[in-house]
């Protein structure tokens, strides 16, 4: 199971593995608090595709389209691959990020390129038995 969640919100037992997806650490926030399991900077968007999308609702759609080609090439392909390694483990997997919009931001992209890319359906033709 693949769960989006801010990274300010209080963690819980329920969140299984808990993996900031932010290239930046979020302001304000200790690494105790934050309780993480993982940082995988390289999942996140490019400095470049973070600055233009800069939160814009409008440019969403947009957005995603560009950051799913961007998590189709190395690393952060791996960094997928290994997100379903833990997935696979049978405990949940909770994807945290830092943005205040909970419906327009990469975790939500990145969470459904991960389910595209695991049932084989993903843009970039990957195997899914891998």
């Amino acid at each position: 199971m693949l769960r989006v969640k801010r990274v300010y919100t209080p963690p819980e037992d329920t969140d299984g593995i808990r993996v900031l997806v932010d290239r930046l650490w979020p302001r304000g926030l200790s690494k105790e608090a934050a309780r993480l399991d993982a940082w995988l900077r390289e999942v996140a968007p490019s400095p470049e595709l973070r600055k233009w999308f800069n939160h814009e609702p409008d440019k969403f759609a947009a957005f995603a389209e560009r950051y799913e080609a961007e998590l189709a090439r190395e690393p952060a392909a791996g960094e997928m691959a290994r997100i379903w390694q833990w997935a696979e483990s049978g405990r949940p997997v909770t994807l945290l990020y830092a943005a205040k919009d909970e419906q327009h931001n990469h975790a939500v992209v990145l969470q459904g390129a991960l389910m595209r890319w695991r049932t084989g359906s993903g843009s970039d033709g990957r195997d899914s038995s891998r």
